[in-house]
């Protein structure tokens, strides 16, 4: 029996095969053939035997054969055709769900991001995926039809000869039992295992992107150690399910060959008395057989069939993950667009925060006013709150207490599909794809323009050694730009930035990392965009923002102190130290 939850899978994967029902209704259309043709052949034995070898009667004994044969062919043409449309219309079903899982991934909260392991959701779209598309599909196909043949062969015995059918009959219900025993362990067998191989999968990226850093401090060994334990638990889990399923195998197998015996042995003696002619004793061990393997092949389809309920238990984590916005009360998109065509102002108002309910506020009581053309630092020791500013300000968390308005509108009820284009961000870690530079700095905009590209390199002086490289502007990227320098990356991603249009900058850790040539380039090109933008900069390097018209110090989540440049060196306190620290 399907559990509830089982039946909820199937009605989602269908909502996905529905579109190509057309190649589903021509397989399905082939089962009445396929049920035909499967009756048909031991009719055809038992006419062939009776009928023309037992009395010695040669005439039309050719024709029979023949039909018997043309059965067989009919029989593989219609099987082929109806494994072929369903299994194709399984594999666009599994393609569009892989399209629509990616796509609702793309959409979820950044904070998920922060909170799983980017292994776990790989795993989830592609080892899960996979198993689905090889293992469900595959085995409901071959299922479906099997238990169809299955029932109308039994009826069709049952009609020749119920005696020797109740042979059939009296060994079925321990063989559905221990297939239904065997059903459940499996399942949960098979959830420890796709569980354990995401896990795993996320600790093996993890590592081999820290590749580098592990063979430095020669730490291989403890890295290896800690995957044997992952590798070790799935081997555990696997070898679980491969002795209930060997256990089901041999049980049928066994059944199947004890009813064999007592079908000829019952049967026999019934020949011998004339009770039963030797035809439909024949036919009936040949259809015992088309009876009894489909149900031995049931151990392994149940078996494929659970490992994709595990999986789907894993996709349907993805499927039913709040998105970014679900469930908060939003302004409609019509009355607030009039309202954000442009900047104004931001303001903070007595804003705390923290990640979760049991963990301490990274941000207390925070409060501060930025206007059209200002600019506002963040400054203070790591973990004083500075990045937290910057992510709730892009809306990556949104639960927080207080107040922050955005041209005077509560933040948390404005979707973020209606203010992002006010925001330019440059992040603390830069990622850069393996593409073009051109592609990188506009990320594939249609109106984003070659143009507006080679503007926007030209802004933060990046120009100056784009021009130099092959194919300028199309010079392609190796993995997160590995072949440039880290100053030339960061250029690069303040390109994007400007590119993007927003009218308020966000510089998250900007300069943090970068070479001196380069930090005089980029100090450069803020000097142009303090004169045209909004600016918020969050930095270590004090002096890429010694022009803020607003300079806050922040020190465990509370701004201590607060003024432009020239005030906080008169007042001495934190801002003057950490000056003096970095010269």
């Amino acid at each position: 029996m399907l559990k509830n939850v089982d039946i909820y899978y199937l009605k989602n994967f269908f909502r996905f095969a529905k579109k190509y029902k057309n190649s589903a209704i021509l397989g399905i259309a082939m089962l009445p053939l396929s049920v035909i043709s499967s009756l048909l052949f031991p009719w055809l034995i038992i006419q062939v035997i009776d009928v023309h070898l037992v009395q010695g009667n040669m005439d039309d004994l050719w024709r029979h054969i023949f039909y018997l044969l043309a059965v067989l062919v009919i029989n593989y043409l219609v099987d082929s055709t109806y494994a072929y449309n369903l299994r194709k219309t399984g594999q666009y079903a599994i393609t569009d769900m892989r399209s629509a899982l990616f796509a609702r991934v793309l959409k979820l909260p950044r904070g998920y991001f922060d909170n799983t392991p980017t292994g776990v959701t790989l795993s989830r779209l592609t080892s899960d995926l996979e198993t689905i598309s090889d293992s469900f599909v595959q085995s409901i196909v071959g299922l479906v039809k099997d238990s169809i043949n299955t029932i109308a062969l039994i009826i069709m015995m049952l009609f020749i000869n119920w005696k020797l059918t109740l042979i059939v009959l009296i060994v079925m219900p321990p063989v559905m039992y221990l297939t239904m025993y065997v059903r459940n362990k499996l399942r949960a067998v098979n959830l420890i295992t796709r569980s354990t191989l995401a896990r795993g999968i996320g600790y093996l990226q993890e590592a081999l992107l820290g590749v580098k850093t592990v063979q430095f401090y020669r730490a291989e060994q403890q890295v290896e150690r800690k995957y044997k334990v992952f590798n070790d638990q799935f081997l555990k889990a696997q070898k679980k399910a491969n002795k209930y399923d060997a256990i089901l195998f041999a049980f049928i197998s066994g059944v199947t060959s004890i009813t064999i015996a007592l079908m000829i042995w019952y049967g026999s003696g019934l020949v011998l008395e004339q009770a039963l002619t030797l035809g439909v004793l024949i036919a009936f061990i040949n259809t015992l057989e088309k009876v009894f393997v489909p149900i031995r092949d049931f151990t392994s389809q149940i078996a494929s069939i659970q490992r994709s309920f595990a999986a789907f238990d894993h996709i349907e984590e993805l499927f039913v993950e709040p998105m970014e916005e679900e469930g908060r009360e939003l302004i409609a998109t019509e009355k607030v667009t009039p309202q954000l065509t442009e900047f104004v102002s931001l303001e903070f108002k007595d804003v705390s925060f923290r990640y979760t309910p049991e963990l301490p506020y990274v941000l207390k009581n925070v409060s501060f006013i930025l206007e059209k053309g200002k600019q506002i630092a963040l400054v203070g020791s790591t973990g004083s709150g500075k990045s937290t500013i910057i992510r709730l300000i892009s809306k990556t968390y949104q639960d927080y207490e207080g107040s922050i308005l955005l041209n005077g509108i509560e933040l948390s009820r404005i979707s973020i599909n209606d203010c992002i284009h006010l925001f330019s961000l440059m992040m603390q870690d830069v990622y850069l794809f393996e593409e073009s530079i051109k592609f990188n700095i506009a990320l594939g905009k249609p109106n984003i323009t070659d143009e507006v590209v080679e503007q926007a390199g030209r802004y933060v002086y990046a120009d100056n050694f784009i021009q130099h490289l092959p194919g300028g502007y199309d010079f392609q990227l190796d993995k997160n730009g590995t072949n440039l320098s880290n100053g030339q990356t960061q250029l690069i991603s303040f390109a994007r930035a400007v590119a993007q249009g927003g009218q308020v900058m966000m510089l998250d850790e900007a300069t943090s990392s970068v070479d001196s040539i380069t930090e005089n380039l980029i100090q450069k090109a803020m000097q142009r965009l303090f004169s045209e933008k909004t600016v918020i900069a969050v930095a270590h390097r004090l002096s890429t923002i010694r022009h803020s018209d607003t300079i806050l110090v922040l020190e465990k989540g509370e701004i201590v102190e607060r003024g432009n440049h020239e005030q906080l060196i008169v007042n001495d306190g934190i801002y003057a130290s950490l000056l003096n620290e970095s010269k």
